[in-house]
């Protein structure tokens, strides 16, 4: 069976791990393409290194741009490489325009479609991931759910058929690899962090990265706390000195490059809380019980906020007072699987394949 992979981004790449290293066990044929929506070291190539992902089949290199450019770009590539491999099945992670683009790609060349996270939902249609999500959910023909929720959802808008709990792949690829990040991350020491000293923070997401005001309060907020490691978005990056906030809050919290899976395994496992908006850091902190802050109005990841190891702070709140008074209720449930969501989606596109799909 010749299967293609489509990623794209940070955590595409991070689910696509454990998944291929499933596929090559057992003697399948991986096309593995890559987008190029990610595309500097930090936010790419590292990760490919880190995990022991075999380098691309082909590397679109489609790049920034806006939604519309970078998808419709892809499609088109994507396009050409699928009508070239002609595989059996398509393998989509996720909800980046990279998920959509493939989605659509072999939903309009008739390959049997998986999409790895389907169900999720934000309701929020000002996101535009969750707008991949709903796409890709509608053309998919395999709906592989990491959660009850995701079904829920999905049997809501009447998507019943080739719906399975599968659990998580993010379970998978952290138990791989947080072993590995132990012994060979040294980013503890090369920043003098103690574990549990510090609060660790990402942002990235376009409502706040490039909403003037949001992004304020935010950075007022991080520069009002002790001992802040924030790696730093190139998108963040960009609109902190757009803005005129680079430089203050520079002088106030530790700013570094975003690294690699590894090292943000280590700082997320030793930080004494997260602060994000990031989709996939939420559900990392969740599984590594750290507590969460998540700077959104709505999260797809509900069920972190219904265990009460995650909190939604919304544009306008105190900020600062919400991440220190912040606790956990009680031990974390296991809601995400045990860890063999790999396995499990291999199976089930296998079945697919052999069965025609029915």
């Amino acid at each position: 069976m010749k299967i293609a992979t489509i990623v794209g981004a940070r955590p595409n790449f991070i689910k696509l791990a454990p998944v291929s290293k499933e596929i090559r066990k057992r003697d399948h044929k991986e096309v593995i393409v890559h987008t190029g929506q990610h595309y500097n070291y930090e936010m790419d190539r590292i990760f490919f290194d880190q995990m022991g992902i075999a380098a691309p089949d082909y590397h679109l290199g489609i790049g920034s741009g806006s939604h519309g450019f970078q998808t419709g770009e892809m499609l088109k590539k994507t396009e050409e490489v699928l009508q070239k491999e002609v595989p059996d099945a398509v393998i989509v992670f996720g909800d980046t325009n990279s998920t959509l683009a493939g989605g659509l790609a072999a939903a309009k060349m008739h390959i049997k479609c998986a999409h790895i996270e389907a169900g999720l939902r934000s309701f929020d249609k000002r996101m535009p991931e969750e707008i991949n999500r709903v796409l890709v959910d509608h053309c998919s023909d395999l709906l592989l759910c990491p959660t009850r929720t995701a079904i829920d959802n999905l049997k809501r808008e009447g998507i019943v058929q080739n719906v399975h709990l599968t659990g998580d792949v993010m379970v998978d690829a952290q138990k791989d690899c947080e072993r590995i990040a132990e012994s060979e991350s040294h980013i503890l020491e090369a920043l003098g962090l103690k574990p549990w000293s510090y609060y660790l923070a990402t942002v990235h997401r376009a409502s706040n990265t490039d909403d003037p005001e949001n992004l304020r309060a935010i950075a007022l907020a991080l520069q009002d706390l002790d001992d802040v490691v924030f790696p730093c978005h190139p998108r963040a990056e960009k609109y902190l000195k757009k803005f005129g906030l680079w430089d203050d809050l520079e002088k106030k919290i530790r700013m570094i490059k975003p690294v690699g899976y590894l090292d943000m395994l280590l700082l997320e496992k030793n930080a004494k809380k997260i602060v994000t908006d990031s989709g996939g850091v939420q559900k990392e902190a969740y599984l590594l019980g750290i507590p969460c802050i998540t700077l959104r109005d709505t999260t797809e990841w509900i069920e972190t906020v219904n265990d009460g190891w995650n909190v939604l702070v919304r544009p306008g709140e105190d900020i600062a007072s919400a991440i220190r008074d912040f606790r956990p209720r009680h031990e974390r449930q296991d809601v995400f699987g045990k860890g063999r969501a790999s396995a499990m989606i291999v199976d089930l596109v296998e079945k697919l394949v052999g069965s025609g799909g029915s």
